[in-house]
């Protein structure tokens, strides 16, 4: 039999479901409005996402306005503009230095913990939950209680904890081992609630070409990426900056953010162009060959070019080019050095899919926005229910834009599930 855990009626009473940034902040923010807030997370500690996003320095927020935000999320942006108005970039900035997180801004807006450890922001967010005297269970979640068309509880480990409201911020499906397991969208499919399919976001792309595991292990950086739609010719992505090679394919910053802008992955349908000399002109690189070449003048082709090319590279640039690796480089024609020049700066890799969703940064996919009041976060079929996070049908590009997401749909989620309580 269930035992049950009642709360004083004069007391507004919000449960938590899930303890990441969202889920975190929503507590934070129901604490702040006079809600007694339980949290209810599955992991022994808060916030075990957090701590490792970012390669564990946390990519927090973008330093940059609403529109320019909005511009970063491909999916359901115009539902986050009043959260990002309540609870924007600037406003999360301000949130952490104020909890102790010296915060710094790098290239492209990206703002990160001066000390690179996200284990500082997810600690800070724990300072504070217990600051507020919210109540932190771990335990699962099995059955979100309603009655009459509201929310009176949750069943959490054979017992059940009455609440006025409950805000749900499990996640996606990416790093289950973190308790991102899809739990929310079952939850919410129990409370009559449409989920858009789950699908990997800003996840590693494979590729069938050989070439990639003969690099495997190889990171390029100051390359430039373009990502092209091979029936329409239409580029898709482009970026400069760090990518790597693996024996799948290929994963990094780029090609993370790529995959977002990929819709079907289906193979052949998109290929890769990697410029890998992107400073250079076609005329200034074949001049910067000539240039190495006469450095080298009777050595073999495949031995002239350490000063060029990443040593893991060589062989396969070697036999893309045609060119017979044992020609000595003081025999090699104009024709032959404009098929290596084109070879450097159109670098292609076949794109054949992605890597499983659990190896995803973020879910595309989710509960759907079109159930969701955008001005409070509350169901629009349940009553004192709400959602917050990476468990919506939203979804950005790297950079920050996620964790924001997280972050100001929580605090919307948290302060309404305190305010408008629905008895």
């Amino acid at each position: 039999m269930m035992s049950m855990t009642n709360h004083t009626a004069d007391t507004r009473s919000v449960v938590i479901v899930g303890g990441g940034a969202a889920g975190m902040m929503a507590a934070i923010a129901a604490a702040d409005n006079g809600a007694a807030v339980t949290l209810i997370d599955k992991n022994e500690r808060l916030g075990k996402k957090l701590r490792i996003t970012g390669k564990g320095r946390c990519n927090v927020t973008n330093d940059c306005q609403l529109n320019e935000f909005l511009n970063n999320v491909p999916t359901n942006p115009k539902f986050l503009y009043a959260a990002l108005s309540r609870f924007d970039s600037a406003d999360t900035m301000e949130f952490f230095e104020g909890a102790g997180v010296p915060l710094k801004v790098e290239r492209g807006k990206r703002v990160f913990p001066v000390s690179d450890k996200a284990w500082d922001v997810a600690e800070a967010m724990v300072r504070l939950c217990r600051k507020k005297n919210v109540k932190i269970i771990k335990g699962r979640v099995s059955r979100i209680l309603a009655e009459g068309g509201a929310v009176c509880g949750v069943v959490c480990g054979g017992e059940i904890i009455n609440a006025d409201a409950v805000v749900i911020c499990t996640g996606g499906k990416s790093y289950p081992l973190t308790g991102s397991d899809g739990d929310g969208y079952r939850l919410a499919a129990e409370l009559g609630h449409d989920t858009v399919a789950p699908t990997p976001s800003l996840v590693p792309l494979t590729s069938r070409s050989g070439d990639c595991a003969k690099m495997q292990g190889l990171s390029l950086k100051n390359v430039a990426l373009s990502v092209y739609h091979t029936d329409s010719g239409k580029r898709v992505y482009e970026d400069f900056g760090e990518m790597m090679f693996t024996h799948f394919g290929m994963t990094g910053p780029m090609i993370l953010s790529a995959s977002a802008h990929i819709k079907d992955v289906s193979s052949g349908k998109y290929e890769a162009l990697i410029d890998l000399k992107p400073a250079l002109d076609e005329k200034t690189l074949d001049a910067r060959i000539l240039s190495d070449f006469a450095k080298n003048t009777n050595k073999d082709f495949v031995n002239s070019l350490d000063a060029l090319l990443p040593q893991k590279m060589i062989e396969v640039v070697v036999r893309r080019s045609g060119i017979d690796g044992r020609k000595k480089v003081n025999s090699i024609t104009k024709e032959e050095r404009r098929a290596l020049v084109e070879v450097i700066k159109n670098f292609r890799v076949p794109i054949s899919g992605f890597r499983p969703i659990d190896e995803a940064i973020i879910t595309k996919g989710g509960i759907s926005v079109k159930q969701i009041d955008p001005k409070t976060m509350r169901s629009k079929l349940c009553a004192g229910l709400y959602f917050a996070g990476e468990v919506i049908d939203v979804d950005a590009y790297t950079g920050g834009f996620n964790l924001q997401i997280a972050f100001s749909t929580g605090i919307l989620a948290g302060e309404n599930a305190a305010i408008n309580i629905e008895k």
